[in-house]
């Protein structure tokens, strides 16, 4: 979605609160407002903290990559930026599949799977996880999601080609400024038409990102295993995504 909406919808009635992200209704019924938080957490939750100006990296960063996906042909959920830490979207969906795609090896391949870390992945994995933090957001198969009704074969189908292009697009974009896509989380939403988009966000937060010249890590890892200088971390990836744009 493009930033053309008339006139700005009005906060209203908090929907839903999440580790990371606010929801709230509007004055309009076509659009909701998103809110970007300080608050980290690691580990199914067993690790919390804050990151100071996480909400805002993670806003202006999401929003920016939304409109370069858009620009290629990914349907999101994002229409406008409200403020340095909010957006209007398009209410949807949640589908309880979240797609994990891998590009290099990293978190779980290294600590449950024995690889070793950094090693280049071909073909690209593309992993499922059923959306509960309660049960700890397991990894599930195609089986799974067809036996509990999350996606036909259809919707398996078109979300693995959408994640892979969309894959395709961010590794291109963060070449470009000097940053390896080691892998990312998505999330999808249907429409009330039925049509499926993406939505939730795209930021340090759910993408490993690794300066391509030292293999220093620009992400939440930084925050999950204390490597310190996280808030500088986030910022330099907001810093290089604007000055691409």
């Amino acid at each position: 979605m493009s930033e053309t909406t008339e006139t700005r919808p009005v906060k209203g009635e908090l929907l839903h609160e999440g580790k990371a992200k606010k929801v709230f209704k509007t004055d309009r019924e076509d659009l909701l407002i998103q809110e970007f938080k300080n608050d980290a957490t690691a580990f199914d939750g067993t690790k919390k903290g804050t990151i100071e100006g996480k909400g805002t990296v993670n806003c202006q960063v999401s929003a920016m990559m939304f409109k370069l996906l858009a620009e290629n042909g990914i349907e999101n959920h994002y229409v406008e930026l409200l403020s340095e830490n909010a957006m209007a979207i398009l209410p949807v969906e949640i589908i309880p599949v979240e797609v994990v795609v891998r590009n290099i090896t990293a978190g779980s391949l290294v600590r449950h799977r024995g690889f070793e870390e950094g090693k280049k992945l071909d073909p690209t994995i593309v992993e499922w996880y059923l959306k509960n933090n309660e049960l700890h957001d397991p990894l599930i198969n195609d089986s799974h999601i067809l036996a509990f009704g999350y996606l036909d074969e259809d919707g398996m189908a078109l979300l693995r080609e959408k994640a892979l292009k969309i894959n395709e697009i961010l590794l291109e974009f963060f070449a470009g400024i000097g940053i390896d896509l080691v892998d990312f989380k998505l999330e999808f939403g249907r429409r009330p038409d039925g049509s499926i988009i993406l939505a939730d966000e795209i930021s340090p937060d759910t993408c490993r990102l690794w300066d391509k010249e030292t293999g220093r890590k620009l992400d939440k890892d930084r925050f999950r295993f204390d490597l310190g200088d996280v808030e500088e971390a986030y910022q330099e990836i907001l810093k290089r995504t604007a000055t691409a744009n």
